[in-house]
């Protein structure tokens, strides 16, 4: 289904929330809103392959539809893994189970219902984030990370895709403006831009890029890099030793 939640005039533009109105129209907001999805998605599956461990856990947090999910399991093979993917919105969880029994897999696949700061990273060899972290509270991000570093196993990957910001503001500017254009290149309007724009701003908080890296070194992960990016959107990979 199309996305046409801001194309007319709100009298009020509410918080932008994940409830059923944006989960019918998820998976179009998300290819016409962020630059380099697909290749992202992809590429977590693959990249769950090479880091999987035999008797772990793999963790989508924030699965949103399963997306990620469902693009590991594509590629996941070692013996007695699991995915489990978590999201706090029932609406979200309650489409995603379906796309996850949709999909025929060896791999099992849990969908929970819970908020990502409450649950617990068990035996994990791989975990992910694909543009989730911008909306929990900064102040809380760090307690995450903190825990997802504890629970993954030595050689266990966290990746974790986000849009960010940059300190230098020509460049910052200039790939906003990208971003701008790509978005109007798919549809979207003016009026569109503004009002989700005015939606986000309360609920997504931004990093730049540099934060992430920083942080993420100082979490305690040996190696640490971006591996993707387009515009102001990007993933990271954090392995650790």
């Amino acid at each position: 289904m199309r996305d046409n939640i801001y194309a007319n005039p709100h009298s009020e533009v509410k918080d932008f929330t994940f409830d059923r109105s944006v989960v019918e129209v998820f998976p179009d907001m998300i290819q016409r809103s962020v630059p380099g999805y697909s290749t992202i998605v992809s590429s977590i599956g693959k990249l769950a392959k090479q880091f999987q461990q035999e008797n772990s856990n793999i963790y989508d947090l924030g699965c949103s539809l399963g997306a990620a999910t469902i693009a590991m399991r594509k590629f996941v093979d070692a013996p007695n893994c699991k995915i489990i993917g978590v999201d706090n919105s029932e609406a979200m969880v309650e489409r995603c189970r379906l796309h996850i029994n949709a999909f025929k897999s060896s791999v099992p696949a849990e969908i929970q219902c819970a908020d990502i700061n409450d649950i617990e990273i068990e035996n994990a060899s791989v975990v992910v984030m694909n543009f989730t972290l911008q909306f929990i509270p900064p102040e809380k991000r760090r307690f995450l990370l903190d825990k997802i570093y504890a629970g993954l196993k030595p050689g266990g990957v966290f990746i974790l895709s986000e849009k960010f910001v940059f300190d230098d503001e020509t460049i910052n500017d200039a790939l906003t403006d990208l971003h701008l254009d790509f978005k109007r290149a798919n549809g979207y309007s003016e009026l569109e831009i503004s009002q989700k724009r005015s939606a986000i701003e309360n609920v997504m908080k931004i990093d730049s890029f540099q934060a992430h890296i920083e942080r993420l070194g100082n979490v305690g992960f040996s190696h640490v890099s971006s591996w993707y990016q387009c515009f102001n959107f990007g993933s990271f990979i954090a392995i650790k030793k």
